[in-house]
């Protein structure tokens, strides 16, 4: 795995590059002088906690032969703002899961999700807590 970051500007504006060829900006919060070009990196870090959790549901709903239709998820986070680093203290991630599915295999994959398979959680689970919770939307 490989990434490689390019400064846009002459302050904080950067774009990463995948091997792949996929682009995302990133830069710095305003109040450091910051453009508002970009996800901030802490941003990232839940954009790539989502989008593990999200893929993990996906495929676990999948593999309970459950009609998952649409997911969408939501995550709100606060930091230990007057520490430095200013870490994630709590991570709530809500997942909004739509199509005929069962309660009781939505909540074993979002146990198996967040207890076994999502590395992103569990490396961020180390200094956050992480609350999940689900609606399931029938279709």
């Amino acid at each position: 795995m490989e990434i490689n970051l390019t400064r846009k500007n002459n302050k904080f504006n950067f774009e990463a590059e995948n091997s792949s060829g996929f682009k995302v900006e990133l830069d710095a919060n305003p109040a450091i002088g910051g453009d508002g070009k970009g996800f901030r990196p802490m941003e990232m870090l839940l954009v790539g906690l989502g989008g593990c959790s999200g893929i993990d549901m996906v495929n676990i709903l999948s593999k309970q032969k459950e009609e998952l239709s649409d997911i969408r998820i939501r995550i709100n986070a606060t930091r230990k703002e007057k520490e430095v680093p200013a870490i994630f203290e709590v991570i709530n991630i809500h997942f909004d899961l739509y199509g005929s599915l069962s309660a009781q295999k939505a909540e074993r994959a979002l146990d198996l999700t967040f207890e076994k398979y999502c590395s992103v959680s569990h490396i961020l689970g180390h200094s956050a807590k992480i609350n999940f919770t689900y609606t399931i939307h029938t279709t």
